[in-house]
């Protein structure tokens, strides 16, 4: 069973008015850059709660 991608490399693929969208440079998986910073703040949140009950 493989680990999921925590997408250490990205770059931008594309932008337009409202959002921009960005391509993991090592599983390739596109999403919106948003989702990007959200996946982060909620990774961190994790590491944190693991950190307090060890």
């Amino acid at each position: 069973m493989s680990t999921a991608c925590k997408h250490p490399k990205v770059r931008v693929v594309s932008r337009d008015e409202d959002s921009e969208y960005v391509e993991c440079l090592d599983c390739g998986e596109v999403f919106e850059s948003g989702e990007f910073r959200d996946m982060q703040i909620e990774e961190r949140q994790a590491e944190e709660q693991e950190e307090e009950t060890a």
